[in-house]
Order: structure tokens, then C-alpha cells, then sequence
């Protein structure tokens, strides 16, 4: 199955916004994501990622929260398996 998983935006690399990729860190993991769906979004920001896609922007707080959850379910393991 495959998540949608919140992550913090470290570092954004190109300036075309159909090709701009950012390395997201999802709670140690990072990963490369696409932010052609949020060329809004900057260094700092919380991602949903969605196969390897940035889908939406959400602040911290809602971050955190479905970071706990995933744990709680033990839904992480797919991040250190295979990309983002």
C-alpha cells in the first residue's frame, strides 16, 4: 500500500517549477520528492508525499500528527524500503 507521508523540505534544488525537486526529510529519512504539484512551497515547509510527489503543504502541527499515527501503525517501514 502506498502512503501519503508528512515531511520537512531541507533543501530545493532547480527553478523551473515542472522540474523543481526538493530533499525532504520524513523523521531521520530523507528523500527526493517532486514539488511540481506545490510551487509554492519553500525550505522549511511540512509535504504530504505521495509517490514521490509533494501533493500539499501542511503546517507543523498536522505534520507531527500523522507522523505519530503512522508510527503507532507501524506503517513506516515502507520509507526505508523503497522511494518516497
Amino acid at each position: 500500500m502506498c502512503l501519503a507521508i508528512p515531511g520537512k523540505i531541507e533543501k530545493i534544488i532547480g527553478n523551473d517549477p515542472l522540474s523543481r525537486m526538493g530533499k525532504v526529510n520524513f523523521g531521520g529519512i530523507v528523500k527526493e520528492a517532486s514539488l511540481a504539484y506545490v510551487p509554492e512551497a519553500e525550505i522549511g515547509d511540512y509535504v504530504i508525499v505521495h509517490a514521490g510527489f509533494a501533493i500539499s503543504i501542511v503546517d507543523e502541527d498536522e505534520a507531527a500528527k500523522t507522523f505519530e499515527y503512522l508510527k503507532e501503525m507501524g506503517d513506516l517501514a515502507e520509507l526505508e524500503e523503497g522511494p518516497a
